[in-house]
């Protein structure tokens, strides 16, 4: 048995990508997507009459509202080909407003069912700053699911369970990333890697606390770097891995073993932990780490959007 299949039989597997010919090799449940990967993939000459026939049928709408039509109809192609759900994510320059959040968010769903897709077959994706979260509790309430994403800290997902979201996506390499970059020279791989990995941890952090306490969001592990990552998280709700790494857990053969298990998290002595706002924005702040990868997360998906409209203003 390769590795990916092994890691199946404790993890749900999802494809983060937005080059849904990539998805039939993998066999994921889920599929992922942002702007980032949207923007990769209509550059390529096999998305480029997608995104010419979406420009052309919409073209006296407004921009934002072709963005969303776009990131919608690649949503339905990768339904298409999964049995489960694809996330679909919120405009990142909206990360401070929580109405214009549950208003984009809502113009997304009213897309999806557009084209008969149920709701239920789609999460979307928020960035985890106070303003997001409280949108998507809004949305939760109104049975529009949600993945709370650019999620770097156990604050944020604390927040993210009080709100019951229903999906975090926590960002295990840029976690690493971050952490290695702060060491420098005096950065240790080995002693850095696997179960010890700094993004490894503050997932395994989260799901203990969420399983201890009977929270019902799932958790994704999300943004790796390499398979160790991966197989450390064994376990685990779910985690969104790239075509990439698919790839190489398909042509592994080494062990996966259960990691993260539910039963043994419930048997820890773990406090109740809770955020008001004013506790939440404090606790982030105190979080170098978190409150520089969430910052530097939204400019560069703004930026990407950003390009986006550039190349629908061109087409």
């Amino acid at each position: 048995m390769n590795q990916l299949d092994a890691l199946r039989q404790f993890t749900t597997v999802v494809a983060d990508t937005g080059d849904f010919r990539q998805l039939a090799a993998a066999r994921p449940q889920d599929a992922t997507t942002n702007p980032s990967l949207i923007l990769k993939a209509v550059q390529k000459p096999d998305y480029q009459p997608l995104l010419q026939e979406t420009v052309d049928r919409f073209r006296d709408r407004a921009l934002d509202e072709i963005v969303d039509r776009l990131l919608v109809r690649f949503g339905c192609e990768i339904l298409a080909l999964i049995p489960g759900r694809v996330s679909t994510e919120v405009d990142a320059r909206l990360s401070f407003d929580t109405q214009a959040t549950v208003a984009r968010a809502e113009r997304l769903i009213e897309l999806y069912q557009a084209q008969g897709i149920h709701i239920d077959r789609v999460l979307i994706k928020i960035a985890a700053t106070w303003e997001g979260i409280q949108a998507a509790a809004q949305l939760e309430q109104q049975g529009i699911h949600t993945n709370l994403t650019l999620l770097f800290s156990f604050t944020q997902a604390v927040a993210c369970g009080q709100a019951k979201v229903q999906l975090i996506s926590p960002f295990v390499g840029r976690i690493y990333d971050w952490y290695k970059k702060t060491a420098g020279s005096a950065w240790n791989e080995a002693a850095n890697s696997g179960a010890s990995d700094p993004g490894v941890k503050s997932v395994r952090a989260i799901y203990n606390h969420y399983k201890r306490h009977g929270i019902a969001t799932e958790v994704m592990g999300a943004s790796f770097r390499n398979v160790g990552q991966i197989v450390a998280l064994a376990g685990c709700d779910l985690l969104t891995i790239s075509p990439e790494l698919l790839a190489q857990l398909a042509q592994g053969d080494a062990p996966v073993a259960r990691v993260l298990d539910a039963a043994a998290a419930r048997a820890l002595d773990l406090p109740v932990v809770q955020y008001d706002e004013p506790g939440f924005r404090y606790a982030l702040n105190e979080d170098a780490m978190a409150t520089e990868k969430l910052a530097e997360g939204l400019r560069a998906f703004a930026l990407d959007t950003a390009k986006l409209e550039q190349l629908i203003r061109a087409a």
